[in-house]
């Protein structure tokens, strides 16, 4: 618990956060009040919120240093971190519920279900699991290893302690992760949105003549556009998913910490730890590589006849060259059309988004002029 509770203090007033909890760009938390103090201090000439919104500012992270612009809104613009809210107010009842005295009550200890009468009292090591003595010495578990009950208990109590802490660090990255994940869906579109810009932009100048090609070739960027967008918010579904499963993992484990019965606590404890072993890994979830959301590898040129409308298309990188060589060959009488990417590669597909290629039409388009 001291782990966990160490995850949780804002490094400006050093105590427990204090909702509304607030997250910056750079992944980490802190109280919206002392975001707010912190961006007074950094620009005390903006007016505050209660005399008219700000026209945006800017501020460093206390933690890492990182520089935080703000919008019109300021601090009040921020995105709660929900996730922190809520472990922080199941910390404060856990913490309030184990300081309040409670009623003695009679704690009932299980009965070992093959001798009914023997209370379970020791721990068999080989096995995992609470046994009785008549079990040790007469019944299944007698050539077994066994241990005291007690410290068993505060043995697989401070490993699942140590999982919920952990759980809760690496829900920050995950955060991280969905966020980025977010970000390049949005890039993908503003640059799928930017190149379709300048493409229609050429096209208006060919008149009636490109309107056709012109719709083809914008359907072509929104294509990929949309597959990327699409591969991306999947991911951004698996993350959130992912999250959402450990949340209830690690509220499980906080109902689990509750649980003073020491044999009642280990009958649940083994299966809940090694579900937060497993929840704690992302290796199976796939992540977008660097560059993926790039989209200018589509290119017009439009310096060749207009005879050879037609047959336009984008360009790729590698066909400046051949078609130099093509002109040379073919003198003035012959020109040729900008083909498409060279190669017969096909748009990246969702599970391969390493290197995007926009070969959208075979290369060697010619016409004669």
């Amino acid at each position: 618990m001291e782990n966990l509770e160490k995850q949780l203090i804002c490094p400006i007033c050093l105590e427990m956060f204090t909702k509304p909890v607030v997250i910056l760009p750079c992944q980490h938390n802190l109280c919206r009040k002392c975001a707010n103090d912190v961006f007074q201090a950094a620009n005390p000439y903006l007016p505050t919120r209660s005399s008219s919104l700000t026209s945006g500012g800017r501020f460093r992270c206390p933690s890492c240093r990182h520089e935080v612009v703000l919008d019109r809104h300021g601090v009040y613009g921020l995105q709660r971190n929900l996730l922190v809210e809520n472990i922080i107010d199941m910390f404060k009842q856990g913490s309030s519920s184990s300081s309040r005295p409670t009623p003695e009550k009679k704690e009932e200890t299980p009965m070992c279900d093959v001798h009914g009468e023997e209370k379970i009292k020791i721990y068999c090591v080989t096995h995992g699991v609470p046994t009785c003595s008549m079990c040790k010495v007469f019944g299944a578990h007698k050539d077994c290893e066994v241990a005291p009950l007690g410290s068993v208990y505060q043995t697989k109590k401070t490993e699942l302690s140590d999982g919920i802490a952990m759980m809760v660090g690496n829900h920050d990255r995950i955060q991280g992760i969905i966020s980025q994940l977010e970000e390049a869906c949005r890039v993908v579109e503003e640059n799928g949105q930017r190149q379709k810009t300048k493409v229609c932009e050429k096209f208006d100048q060919l008149y009636s003549m490109l309107e056709e090609k012109k719709k083809e070739m914008s359907q072509k960027v929104t294509a990929e556009q949309e597959e990327k967008v699409n591969y991306i918010q999947s991911l951004t579904k698996k993350y959130g998913d992912h999250l959402e499963e450990s949340c209830k993992i690690v509220e499980r484990g906080f109902q689990t910490m509750e649980e003073t019965e020491m044999a009642l606590f280990l009958q649940v404890a083994k299966d809940l730890i090694k579900k937060i072993g497993e929840a704690s890994s992302t290796t199976h979830l796939d992540k977008v590589e660097s560059g993926y959301e790039k989209m200018d590898h589509y290119k017009v040129d439009f310096r060749r006849e207009r005879k050879a409308l037609s047959s336009i298309d984008f360009i790729g990188d590698d066909d400046d060259e051949d078609e130099e060589e093509v002109a040379a060959e073919g003198g003035e009488g012959a020109r040729t059309v900008s083909g498409g990417a060279a190669g017969s590669a096909t748009s990246a597909q969702p599970n391969a988004p390493v290197q995007i290629t926009s070969s959208l039409i075979p290369a060697g388009s010619t016409a004669s002029s």
